[in-house]
């Protein structure tokens, strides 16, 4: 195995689906300066729009979350095909 390839900041992190507020504990490199406190722990936080806890192909619910306006902006920029 070649060395020096993995990456040196591999630790624990909090990933909070902001959707429902779930928030689960794994291992990541990714970069954040934002912190979360789970049971007493302190855990660099990642925050997600959507995870397995609210995607609707997990859950079996169809649900729309319209978190930006995509929709209206979609339909804005292409309202002058519309006949």
């Amino acid at each position: 195995m070649r060395k020096d390839i993995h990456p040196e900041n591999y630790r624990l992190v909090a990933f909070k689906d902001m959707s429902n507020d779930d928030v689960f504990i794994t291992k990541s490199t990714a970069n954040t300066k934002e912190t979360l406190e789970v049971d007493g722990v302190e855990y660099p936080l990642i925050k997600l729009e959507i995870s397995r806890t609210s995607h609707p192909f997990y859950t079996g619910k169809s649900k729309l979350i319209d978190t930006a306006g995509r929709i209206d902006k979609f339909k804005n920029k292409y309202k002058k095909f519309s006949k």
